[in-house]
């Protein structure tokens, strides 16, 4: 069945490869690992007692006028032997004008592969909504764009659902967290102007490797290919070091657009912080001094609390 899945993947990649794919609508992440959650509802960690928070915060293009910001929380928790049960909010921003909030409740269906290998259906149900605000603008044509003419303030229904394979040294996922589309704008006066929120496709993957049975230096490849139709494909690939179980360095490159440093640290053996720059390779570096990202993951163990204790690996991905 493991086989069967991986080769399900490689399959799924390629056929989004060779797809058409004109603007990404849902934020990019350069620490999507340490933000599964948010993109795919099927994530689960499988970690009895223990209650997973994490947050974070992406100024991308800073110095660029109108460059977007986005911040994630989510919180999840297993709640039987094969179900996990969680939160997830985005909230994306471009400029003054618009604000874009989305919340959803993921639930997560995990299955025993093998001794050491789990499968988990997820699905996620909520909203997201959407405001605009065009008071200010500046107009170079004589004629208002009807497009602009009114702010917008809408609230639309929304439903995902992904699959995650995981172990103890990698995971790999397919996920679609936005599956229906919903049009921002519609006919006004007679011209037609529409603004879709379409299906972003996400697949992602990772693996840990030791050397030489030494458990304090660990090398941790991973990526993320994600596709909308109308948009050149994204793909991420990213190599991090983890050493000691505490420190993390590591370099990324979004395909055609920009390369990136990355970097976290375990404060206490539940709470990690982390940061990120991306440099941009486009045109668009002219404009723009990079982007930051920040996380911050936080676990609480209510075994310990329970006085059954606690004991596993750090948290990978």
């Amino acid at each position: 069945m493991k086989n069967r899945f991986l080769k399900y993947l490689i399959t799924t990649a390629l056929i989004l490869m060779a797809a058409n794919s004109s603007a990404q609508q849902d934020p990019m992440f350069t620490h999507y690992m340490y933000n599964m959650s948010v993109i795919n509802p099927a994530y689960a960690t499988d970690n009895a007692d223990v209650l997973n928070l994490g947050g974070l915060y992406r100024a991308q293009w800073v110095g660029a006028v109108g460059g977007p910001t986005s911040g994630t929380f989510f919180a999840h928790k297993p709640i039987s032997k094969r179900v996990e049960l969680g939160i997830s909010v985005v909230h994306d921003q471009i400029g003054d004008v618009v604000n874009e909030n989305n919340v959803f409740v993921d639930f997560a269906y995990v299955l025993p592969v093998s001794e050491k290998t789990k499968l988990s259906f997820g699905a996620k149900a909520g909203a997201t909504f959407f405001d605009t605000n065009f008071n200010g603008f500046e107009y170079t044509d004589p004629e208002l764009d009807p497009a602009f003419a009114n702010n917008i303030s809408k609230v639309f229904p929304n439903i995902g659902a992904g699959m995650y394979l995981f172990g103890e040294n990698y995971y790999a996922g397919i996920s679609v967290p936005n599956l229906l589309m919903t049009k921002h704008l519609e006919r006004q006066d007679g011209i037609i102007a529409d603004g879709v929120e379409a299906m972003h496709y996400f697949i992602t993957g990772g693996y840990v490797f030791t050397f030489n049975g030494n458990d304090n230096f660990k090398l941790k490849p991973a990526f993320m290919a994600k596709a909308v139709s109308g948009a050149p494909l994204s793909i991420d690939f990213t190599t991090n070091v983890l050493i000691n179980n505490k420190f993390e360095l590591g370099v990324g490159y979004r395909h055609g657009d920009s390369v990136s440093g990355l970097t976290s640290f375990y404060l206490t053996p539940t709470l990690r912080v982390g940061y990120s720059y991306d440099y941009t390779l486009t045109n668009l570096r002219n404009f723009n001094s990079g982007s930051h990202e920040v996380f911050l993951l936080f676990d609480i163990d209510f075994g310990k609390f329970s006085g059954n204790g606690y004991d596993k690996s750090p948290r990978f991905f």
